[in-house]
Order: C-alpha cells, then structure tokens, then sequence
C-alpha cells in the first residue's frame, strides 16, 4: 500500500511570497509560528524551570517548541456543518469534534474538471461529464475530489486567487450522488469572494452569496479546501483519510489528508 499525503505545506514564509492585494484575508492561506530554537528561548525556559545554566545542557541546548496563531480554516481543513450554520437538515448543526473519524475515512474519487469548467463555474453538466470519464459511480458515504488545475499555481500567483468555483446546485448534485466528503484543490469552494460580489451587486440576488457552503445547510457534506497532489492519485479505487484537528465546539480543522493506494 502506497500512502499519499494530499495535504498543503503551511509555511510562514509564503507571507513574503503573496500579492500584495491579498496580504489582509493571508489569515486562511499562512500560519503565524513563532520559532523557538533550542540554542536559544527553548534553552532559556529550561534554565528557568529547571534552575540550571545553559552549561548544564547538553551542548548548551534546551527543546525546541513552535507557538501558533492560525484560523480554523487554514490550509487544507476540513468543515464542520457548523461552519455553514446553525442548523443543518433541520437540526443543530455538528461541530467539528462531533464528527467521527469512521466518516472521514472512505473511498475517494476523483473528477478530473480540467478543461470542463468555463466562466469560472463548476456547473452540474461539467460535473457529469467528469463522472462519466471517470467511470466509477460514487457509492454512499464517497469523498469525491475535484482536480481543477489549481495545482499548477503557487501562492505568488493571481490565477490561485482566481478559481473555478461550486454552486448551490452543484453541491447538492454531489451529495445527492450519496458522497459525504467533497474537496477541491482550490482555495475555496465557493466561487471567488469578489465573483460572488459582483455578482450580488449586479443582479441584488442574494441566492449568489456563498451559495455552495450555504448549501450544506440542507444536505450535510463536509467541504475540504486546499488539497494538493491531487495528480498523483488514480481516478478511484482508493481509500482516503481526513483528520482534522480535534477542536471542541468548532467549525472547522486544519487536517492531515492522507489518500491509501494498493
């Protein structure tokens, strides 16, 4: 069995790397580590627990230890229902802790979009011709990941910024299908806040904000965003785990996305 790691590298210098319009929301794309170096403050907070010198150390060294400050939806994450309301299919909505590993453990599928999506939508018909190249029905309980050639960019580049998004109904094609995981190699689900904007602005329809999260409400799905390497994973006949951090009472996690293959 091969494993897969399917999983964004977070990494505090990508800050340096983004456009410099999307610096204010990096709180969803770059984590805020504090280093602390075993020479150095990790030496320090031994000599103060322990009241020792440095030169009691071995090589004058203490531990080393990282302090974080990230969002819940940072990087690749998986989301809770909570995170798209109060209330799901008509009951309280789970919190990401309330959701058992045994359903983010499943078969995967992939629906490769690249090529299929135009105008920045992932429309249902793109949806079933994907499916249909793939050859694999989706069977109950299913992650299925969309390969949209987020891949080719990096952090640096506008075009990550700029990618094709899920709708209301798109989303409930999905889940209808019977997968309870839905992930994407982009940096939303959604379309792009500013798509979905203008969008509201030039029709006044409010079905255009965040319609493909919203969606969850009615059908509960857990959304990953941020996937990686997708590429390296066949169309389907593999195993794929999601685990997210458990965090009690919230929306969503930061996971560890690892995909089996025989």
């Amino acid at each position: 069995m091969k494993l897969i790691d399917l999983t964004r590298l977070l990494d505090t210098e990508d800050y340096d790397r983004l456009p410099e319009r999307v610096k204010p929301s990096s709180v969803n794309i770059v984590p805020t580590i504090e280093y602390v170096a075993p020479a150095e403050g990790g030496a320090e907070v031994m000599c103060q627990i322990f009241g020792c010198e440095k030169h009691h150390l071995p090589e004058g060294e203490g531990w080393g230890e990282e302090r974080l400050k990230i969002n819940t939806h940072l990087g690749t994450h998986v989301d809770a229902p909570l995170h798209y309301g109060s209330h799901c299919e008509g009951k309280p909505s789970r919190t990401i802790e309330q959701i058992g590993l045994d359903e983010l453990f499943c078969d995967g599928l992939v629906l490769d979009l690249r090529g299929l999506v135009d105008d920045g939508v992932i429309t249902v018909s793109a949806l079933k011709e994907a499916l249909s190249k793939n050859g694999t029905a989706p069977t109950t309980g299913c992650a299925i990941l969309l390969r949209t050639g987020q891949e080719r960019y990096a952090v640096s580049d506008m075009e990550w910024y700029n990618y094709p998004g899920m709708t209301r109904e798109s989303t409930l094609f999905l889940a209808g299908l019977g997968a309870k995981v839905l992930g994407t190699d982009s940096l939303g689900w959604d379309r792009p806040f500013h798509v979905m904007r203008r969008a509201f602005r030039d029709t006044g329809n409010a079905a255009e904000i965040w319609d493909g999260h919203f969606a969850g409400r009615d059908s509960e799905v857990f959304i990953v965003q941020q996937l990686d390497n997708l590429k390296a994973l066949p169309p389907s006949g593999f195993k794929v785990g999601f685990f997210p951090l458990r965090l009690a009472h919230c929306s969503a996690a930061p996971a560890r996305v690892v995909a089996f293959v025989d």
